[in-house]
């Protein structure tokens, strides 16, 4: 969170049966301290935030938590903090109270998206401080919090959020889907947790529906959909052009979500000439949409479902398998060479075969 958390650090335990090592006992300086304070006087009540005991309760070999007391041990190398509340308030009251997440607040708001994050969840929140929103572009918050930009805040809010309750202990590096349909990487490295390209600064903030990790910059999705995704690539022009010309352009730049496996234009390039000349023309439009049709599936489909096996039935109606074979994906006959290229409605995977419906 910048520099108001400056000095707080944790000890790095090599004990833990998972795989987030960074989790230990929280300590502070002074002016940390009145960071987590205003947590504690708005948001609920920790047992203590006093770490004159610390030593007393130090402890490599089991899972680090907020202690009885509420106190931790020390280590000058730390880079995380845990920072476990009660759970009085649910996620958004929570955010409100801290005080440090007035902008987050107010994108909720303007998005709609304040009576969802009070429900039930659980939700596992990755919150942006006020700080993280002023690191965007200037203007760029005061643009999304215009009603004409409601869709794209929504966006971007919910790819801070996952389903469930993910607690720091159980994290581990690896793509997580969000509730905004596209999925965002997490890594666990060198004691330290990021999620795209934001710090995890804070984390185990309980609320009565869920847990909040305190992220230091804003994480944004892709704005593009796939048609958008497979032109701005450059080298998708053979499907580029076919989309337009079996006027499927709008269709696959709908609200989906679609998985598409699409064909390089080194793939079509395999292909006799005649045959895509022949698929251009108007005569010739029909089955034109129906070969493009095969490589688009309904849903977003990943590449870790995809690399264990299924039959699933594509936009023109017949069926294609997946599997995986000598550690990479297949579709039909075609080899996915790029996965999880995420859109704003749905999933890309780049395969090097053009694959023909019966």
């Amino acid at each position: 969170m910048g520099s108001n958390y400056t000095g707080i650090c944790v000890r790095s335990t090599k004990g833990f049966p998972l795989s987030v090592r960074y989790l230990s006992e929280l300590c502070m300086n002074t002016r940390s301290a009145l960071v987590v304070a205003s947590f504690i006087a708005l948001a609920g009540t920790i047992a203590s935030a006093q770490c004159g005991s610390a030593k007393a309760k130090e402890s490599k070999t089991t899972q680090a938590s907020y202690s009885s007391d509420g106190c931790g041990s020390k280590d000058e190398g730390g880079k995380v903090v845990h920072a476990s509340m009660n759970a009085e308030k649910d996620i958004v009251d929570t955010a409100v109270a801290a005080g440090s997440f007035k902008t987050l607040a107010a994108a909720l708001k303007a998005a709609d998206l304040v009576e969802a994050l009070k429900g039930k969840g659980p939700f596992t929140v990755f919150a942006p401080t006020d700080e993280a929103f002023a690191k965007l572009p200037a203007g760029t918050v005061e643009n999304l919090l215009k009603p004409e930009n409601k869709a794209k805040l929504q966006s971007i809010l919910k790819f801070h959020v996952v389903s469930g309750e993910v607690l720091a202990k159980d994290v581990k590096t690896g793509a997580v889907a969000t509730l905004d349909g596209q999925r965002a990487e997490l890594k666990v490295a060198d004691g330290k947790v990021t999620i795209e390209n934001a710090n995890v600064t804070a984390t185990d903030v309980q609320a009565s529906n869920g847990v909040i990790h305190v992220i230091d910059s804003v994480i944004l999705p892709s704005d593009k959909n796939i048609v958008q995704t497979a032109v701005a690539a450059g080298s998708f022009t053979t499907l580029a052009r076919l989309l337009e010309q079996a006027e499927l352009v709008d269709a696959l730049s709908g609200p989906g979500p679609f998985t598409v496996f699409a064909p390089t234009d080194a793939a079509f390039a395999k292909l006799p000439k005649e045959t895509v000349d022949s698929l251009l023309k108007a005569e010739n439009k029909d089955k034109l949409a129906a070969i493009l049709k095969y490589h688009v599936v309904s849903g977003r489909v990943f590449s870790d479902a995809a690399a264990k096996g299924a039959t699933v039935k594509t936009l023109n109606g017949q069926e294609v398998t997946t599997k995986s074979e000598g550690g990479k994906v297949l579709v039909q006959n075609a080899t996915v060479t790029t996965a999880d290229i995420d859109s704003t409605n749905g999933v890309i995977h780049v395969i090097d075969t053009v694959i023909l419906p019966k």
